[in-house]
């Protein structure tokens, strides 16, 4: 495949993962409200977001939540995994440093199976990070409702996989235990009288759980809001409740969460030794740079971050188009370009990549306010290509001038020869003449003499 041809699939993919992303935040009706009329989810919404994953231990829940908050960068984990599904271990956490995503998406490169649910099931996952950024603690509660309810219903055990710990709310300093009588699930709001802990049985190992969340649960309380259920490809359900084949994540997996403080934390130790990095604080912030351009709902959500989103987004915009240019100017240089053609397709796809991997910039602009933006800098760069052939065809009319300049010199030069040889000519016979004449003079002196002579002698 030529390198065109690979880029301009490569900007056909981007294209339809952009669709997929704004499809995605302005498909449904909880997304055409306006982040200023958006009002705080019920319990009943909350528990129907995190169904599919309250189960996960604890650390991996911490992960996809924060995870969740940058969608579009979920996607390019995903598609990266699906392109590299063969890269694991330390060859995986080498690659990641080389990537820009935040450290919570780069981890789940790890558990490939939960990166894949966030993927194909994109608009949950933008909804998820909408929740937690806004009411992370009501998030977390929410999470404890639904363990206390799979705990009364018997899916909650310590496994081979796992290991659950319960711990009176009461009292913090409550004696744990991993087993004895399950509480009754929490209802309409109230939290059950145990906090639950789901921990992997070996830390570097995750068995990513597999489950039914309309029947893990008992009977589901909220008959106008179904839990979300995923299953993985090809898998045939057996039992309510199962894993998946174990996953190598090594120190990947750093998330923790402090269910007294209801928030989500760092484990410094693992964050440090997977990103290669020195940090000391063990607390978790949302990073807007990397939510490239995609809304917040909410609009308190919305203020906190909205100054550090436009500058992010600022800073991504100008990056990627002095990238594309810097790129354009090279190709230019090498004569590539000319010799391949179809500039134009490139300068437009450019700007659509760059459009694919933004999506919508933080300021809240329309879709085709940011698409001029990006056919402006496809402009400049079309631009940038023809200068670069003009000055390629100016090089080549000198180098065609330098030669005929030569090539006429060379014809004077033969003309010049040609007329010399004639005069050469005639001056070789001025001189042989000359040599002819003494000879003849000669032989007239030896005639007029011996006339003289021969009178004398008749006296």
């Amino acid at each position: 495949m030529s390198k065109v041809s690979r880029a301009t699939a490569n900007l056909r993919r981007w294209t339809a993962v952009l669709a997929l992303i704004i499809a995605a935040f302005t498909g449904s009706p909880a997304r055409a409200e306006s982040a200023a009329t958006a009002q705080p989810r019920s319990s009943a919404q909350l528990e129907q977001l995190v169904a599919p994953i309250a189960l996960y231990p604890d650390s991996l829940l911490a992960q996809v939540l924060m995870a969740s908050t940058y969608p579009f960068e979920v996607v390019q984990a995903a598609r990266w995994v699906r392109e590299n599904s063969n890269v694991t271990g330390k060859a995986l956490e080498d690659a990641m440093q080389n990537q820009q995503w935040d450290p919570s998406v780069k981890s789940l490169t790890s558990v490939p199976q939960t990166l894949q649910m966030m993927n194909d099931k994109l608009d949950w996952t933008q909804q998820l990070g909408d929740a937690f950024l806004a009411q992370q603690q009501d998030v977390l509660d929410a999470v404890q409702r639904l363990r206390g309810r799979a705990d009364a219903a018997g899916h909650l055990q310590t496994t081979e996989q796992q290991k659950v710990t319960r711990t009176p709310r009461s009292s913090s300093g409550g004696q744990a235990t991993t087993s004895g009588q399950p509480a009754p699930g929490g209802q309409d709001g109230a939290l059950p009288p145990l906090i639950y802990s789901i921990e992997s049985a070996n830390p570097e190992v995750y068995y990513v759980p597999i489950y039914d969340p309309g029947a893990v649960y008992g009977a589901w309380l909220y008959p106008d809001y179904p839990p979300y259920s995923w299953y993985p490809p090809g898998y045939v359900a057996s039992n309510v409740f199962s894993f998946a084949a174990g996953a190598f994540v090594g120190a990947a997996v750093w998330g923790n969460i402090d269910w007294r403080r209801r928030r989500t934390d760092i484990n410094v130790a693992n964050f440090n030794r997977f990103n290669r990095t020195n940090i000391t604080d063990n607390t978790w912030a949302h990073n807007p740079a990397h939510r490239h351009g995609t809304p917040y709902r909410d609009a308190n959500v919305a203020a906190r971050f909205a100054d550090q989103n436009r500058t992010a987004a600022r800073e991504n915009f100008r990056g990627k188009a002095e990238a594309g240019q810097r790129d354009l100017a090279k190709r230019g240089a090498q004569g590539d370009l000319g010799k391949r053609g179809g500039q134009g397709e490139l300068g437009k796809g450019g700007g659509q990549a760059d459009l694919g991997k933004r999506g919508p910039d933080s300021k809240g602009k329309t879709a085709g306010q940011n698409t001029k933006a990006k056919q402006t800098v496809a402009k400049k760069q079309q631009g940038q290509a023809k200068n670069a052939q003009r000055s390629q065809q100016q090089a080549r009319n000198t180098q065609n001038s330098q030669q005929q300049a030569r090539n006429k010199q060379k014809s004077q030069q033969v003309r010049n020869v040609q007329r010399s040889q004639p005069q050469a000519r005639n001056v070789q016979r001025a001189r042989a003449q000359q040599h002819a004449r003494p000879s003849g003079g000669g032989g007239r002196g030896g005639g007029m003499g011996g006339g003289r002579g021969g009178g004398r002698g008749r006296r």
